[in-house]
């Protein structure tokens, strides 16, 4: 078997090679590669382990036909076309937690440097002046720090600036009261951050709605004198607004980490002397590009080796274990969803996926997400497991999933789909290890999923199967397996045949020719 291979594009820490190599994968590191010569080679690659310099785009997923996993080693992804990796099945993860202690003393380290002219002040003396008046500063003990994102690097900055007895308010739309209290801040709405608050720090990522989140209405409702810290993302400060704020002192200062263009060769507030500026250096220690490098080689790893889904943007989480527990149910799913989308000719308004027995106590959204997408593959080529739920919902189709007891197995799926004609459902279950079909809109049935099968509803009469059988001597196809069901006599019946090759169209319509013949669908399986 060849060993999956995985590149790594940017500068990364050798152990993330270790981790890589000792899990059996054949990685390559080629950093500093121009958007041509990554294109030329990402062929060849099952995964792509990046930091920010990399970028992935919509282009180069196009060159990349085996691509399944992008791996960030870090928090940001603003170099990852997160929804084109979507489209093409390609799960992108990073490392939320790698650096986030790492960032935040950054923070912290950026407050003091703003509230104590530390940079200025040591620039000074080395340049041979003692201006011991001219740096005079501000304690913080006290002072009321207001902080914008209380996730994992916003969180962590409170708990350090609590130890530091500075009063803490928080502004994020996601802080529940009770986290709130648990982090021992006060939870209130942006603009009272603004105007309650001494030093504001910004630990959010960069979206529409954060984008230039400070600008010159928010900085004027803040108090004369405050103190600006941005350690999070570039683009999240209006520039041109922040330099008049400290041009005129209503800004004492400001600390920024991040700015909008990145590198940045120049800037509006370069050379403005209440200005503390560093090169993105939140995650620029050793224990922490150490840390989300280990860390993105081992989620790309087990991902690639078993499935298992860790910090993923585009993709539910799913543990090696829930991975190795879901694997005959993923492949029931995958049968029923496809066997249904098979026979399925209009438009879908609702996918129903019902749960029963024992089924219903594993990780349920990858076996929906499984289920979607091999039943909407039939007729969407670009749907993936990364893309089906919202493949679905551009559709506007509804998803409706059930948990129940057990019925007459142990465990059941049953998937439905409604049309604007019609509802359909059908059923399985797993028998040693192995899919099986057990029901049909309502017919017992006992049937493996074949590669080639024929189903047909046929009108419960004499001499229907008889017509079944003497078309498929006349037409040499070899019958494996039969499968026979009704609902009541003389009624609705199923006949399902497992068959050694695939069934033209012309012989279903010699089929579907006989008055006792309803309906026949060639249901097809490739392995």
């Amino acid at each position: 078997m060849t060993a999956l291979k995985v590149l790594i594009s940017d500068s990364l820490s050798s152990q993330a090679v270790q981790v890589f190599e000792d899990r059996g994968l054949d990685v390559t590191v080629v950093s500093k590669l121009s958007a041509d010569e990554l294109a030329d080679i990402i062929h060849e690659y099952d995964g792509l382990a990046v930091r920010s310099a990399t970028q992935v785009t919509a282009g180069l997923l196009d060159k990349a036909p085996n691509l399944k996993v992008v791996g960030r080693a870090g928090i940001g992804v603003d170099n990852i076309d997160v929804k084109a990796c979507g489209g093409k099945g390609v799960v992108v993860m990073n490392t939320p937690f790698g650096n986030a202690v790492t960032t935040a003393e950054h923070a912290i380290a950026m407050i003091f440097a703003v509230a104590r002219h530390i940079p200025q002040a040591s620039a000074s003396t080395h340049q041979g002046k003692w201006e011991k008046s001219k740096f005079k500063g501000v304690e913080l003990t006290g002072k009321t720090l207001g902080v914008i994102g209380a996730g994992n690097i916003g969180s962590i900055v409170i708990r350090k600036a609590l130890g530091l007895e500075l009063k803490v308010i928080a502004y994020d739309p996601f802080l529940t009261e009770e986290r709130a209290i648990a982090l021992g801040v006060k939870k209130v709405e942006l603009d009272e951050l603004f105007s309650s608050a001494d030093i504001i720090t910004l630990h959010v990522p960069k979206t529409p709605e954060t984008a230039n989140i400070i600008n010159a209405d928010a900085l004027n409702k803040m108090k004369k004198g405050v103190l600006l810290v941005n350690c999070a993302r570039g683009g999240l400060i209006d520039e041109l607004a922040l330099a008049a704020a400290l041009q005129s002192g209503h800004v004492a200062g400001a600390a920024l980490d991040v700015l909008d263009v990145e590198p940045a060769k120049e800037n509006v507030l370069f050379g403005l002397q209440n200005l503390v500026c560093t090169p993105h250096l939140g995650a620029s220690t050793v224990e922490a590009q150490e840390k989300v490098a280990v860390q993105i080689a081992e989620q790309m790893s087990d991902f690639l080796l078993t499935g298992a889904i860790s910090n993923a943007l585009n993709a539910p989480n799913l543990s090696a274990k829930e991975a190795k527990e879901l694997a005959p149910y993923l492949e029931l799913c995958q049968k029923l969803g496809g066997f249904a989308g098979q026979l399925t000719t209009d438009a879908i308004k609702k996918i129903k996926v019902s749960f029963c027995g024992d089924v219903g106590q594993l990780s349920l959204e990858p076996l929906v997400t499984q289920t979607i997408q091999s039943l909407l593959s039939v007729s969407v080529k670009s749907v993936n497991l990364v893309n089906a739920r919202a493949v679905a919902k551009d559709r506007g189709i509804k998803v409706e999933i059930s948990v129940s007891d057990a019925e007459n197995y142990s465990t059941l799926v049953r998937v439905e789909v409604e049309t604007d004609s019609r509802a359909r459902n059908l059923a399985g279950t797993i028998f040693n290890d192995r899919p099986r079909l057990v029901e049909i809109k309502g017919v017992r049935v006992e049937s493996e999923f074949s590669n080639n099968m024929l189903y047909i509803t046929n009108f419960d009469k004499p001499g229907a199967i008889a017509f079944i059988g003497s078309v498929a001597a006349e037409r040499n196809i070899n019958i494996a397996n039969m499968h026979l069901g009704r609902l009541s006599a003389g009624g609705d019946a199923v006949c399902l045949l497992e068959v050694s090759d695939p069934v033209q169209n012309e012989v279903l319509q010699q089929f579907k020719s006989s008055k006792l013949i309803a309906d026949a669908k060639y249901i097809c399986f490739d392995d």
